[in-house]
């Protein structure tokens, strides 16, 4: 596979004409924090926009997904989808917000509304050094552990969010073989992302794109 990239115009066109969504100010106002967040982002290898590799194919991906399989599809998945990734790398724009009693976690719930800061939340990994009480050993289990059990009870949106966000970032790892996260994505389709897309509501597409990209992957690490 190649690497996915999708402009802001060419999100814009796959929400009006695939689906079926005008383009208003609650689409905007997400895509002008997500590029406030993350314009100045690259992927790992150094020169990929992330905006344009990661954020807009993935939410183009949601869209789709709903489209294809009949589901209901509103804003609200949209600017969830569009803001998946906010919570992860807001530190680069908290300063412009500690002068304001608020906070950037209330700013985000006033702007977006509590269901799409609710996603964004659950979609979000606890940082490592929260698990301090734990030996280093087993810090990583213990988080990835209460991560999945999360997604496991979380809403379709979450899963479906997730899983394109995850089909994305082993896309990109697979044109990356010397990366160090084909270990760590190979490990985490065997535990548990290959099995999360066959728990109820069951996701038949995003298993079968998850198989293919975690033999590709396995392949490359055979093959380095």
């Amino acid at each position: 596979m190649n690497i996915q990239k999708a402009t802001k115009n060419d999100l814009f066109k796959v929400i009006e004409d695939e689906g079926n969504i005008r383009i208003g100010s609650f689409i905007e106002s997400a895509v002008e924090l997500a590029e406030e967040v993350h314009s100045d982002l690259k992927r790992d290898d150094g020169t990929s926009s992330f905006l344009e590799t990661h954020i807009f194919p993935v939410t183009i991906d949601v869209i789709r997904h709903y489209k294809s399989t009949g589901k209901l599809l509103t804003t609200l998945q949209i600017v969830s989808s569009i803001l998946h990734d906010v919570l992860e790398d807001d530190e680069k724009i908290l300063e412009q917000y500690t002068s304001k009693s608020y906070g950037f976690d209330a700013y985000f719930r006033h702007r977006f509304g509590e269901y799409t800061y609710n996603v964004a939340t659950n979609l979000k990994v606890i940082p490592l050094e929260t698990y301090q009480q734990y030996h280093e050993q087993i810090r990583e289990h213990v988080r990835f552990q209460e991560y999945c059990a999360k997604l496991v009870n979380s809403s379709y949106d979450v899963k479906i969010i997730k899983l394109a966000d995850r089909l994305n970032n082993m896309n990109f790892v697979s044109q990356l073989p010397k990366n160090d996260k084909v270990n760590r994505y190979i490990r985490e389709a065997e535990d548990f992302y290959i099995a999360f897309t066959l728990i109820p509501p069951l996701t038949d597409s995003f298993y079968f794109r998850m198989r293919q990209l975690y033999d590709e992957l396995k392949h490359i690490k055979i093959a380095v």
